[in-house]
C-alpha cells in the first residue's frame, strides 16, 4: 500500500502542473472567444474577415490582456517553479501562433500582421502575466 501512495504522490504534482497549464491556456481562449462573440453581438466588430485596422488592434489588444492573465492564473496553480510552467505556456502560445500564421497564409481573412502580431506577442505576454503574479507574491 505505501508503494502505491508514493506513486500518487509522486503523480499529484505532474497533474497540477498540467492544471496549472491547461487553465492558463484555457483563460486565454474562453476570454478570447468570449469577447469575440460579445463584440460580434454589439456590432463593434462584425463576424467574418478582418480588413479594418482598428477591429484588428482592438482584437489584438484585449487577447493580449488575456494572455497575460492566462500566464498569471498558470503561475498562480503552478505547485512549484510558477515561471517554468509559465514558460510552457509561453511556448505553447508561441506554437500556436506559428502555426495560425501558417494555417491563414493565403485565406484572405485580414492583413498578414495580424496573425504574425499574435505569435509574436504570445511569449512576453504570457511571461509578463507570470512575472506579474511573482510579483504579487514578494518573489523575484
Amino acid at each position: 500500500m505505501t508503494d502505491q501512495r508514493a506513486r500518487a504522490g509522486t503523480a499529484l504534482p505532474i497533474i497540477r502542473s498540467i492544471f496549472a497549464v491547461v487553465a492558463g491556456f484555457a483563460t486565454v481562449v474562453i476570454l478570447s472567444t468570449g469577447t469575440d462573440q460579445i463584440m460580434h453581438a454589439l456590432g463593434v466588430i462584425p463576424p467574418g474577415s478582418m480588413w479594418n485596422p482598428w477591429h484588428n488592434a482592438l482584437a489584438l489588444a484585449y487577447r493580449c490582456l488575456f494572455t497575460i492573465a492566462g500566464g498569471y492564473v498558470t503561475a498562480k496553480l503552478a505547485p512549484r517553479s510558477p515561471m517554468a510552467h509559465v514558460l510552457v505556456l509561453a511556448l505553447l502560445g508561441i506554437a500556436g501562433g506559428v502555426a495560425g500564421v501558417v494555417t491563414t497564409a493565403g485565406l484572405n481573412l485580414g492583413p498578414r500582421w495580424y496573425p504574425i502580431a499574435l505569435a509574436v506577442t504570445a511569449f512576453p505576454c504570457v511571461w509578463f502575466g507570470g512575472w506579474l503574479y511573482q510579483r504579487a507574491r514578494g518573489r523575484r
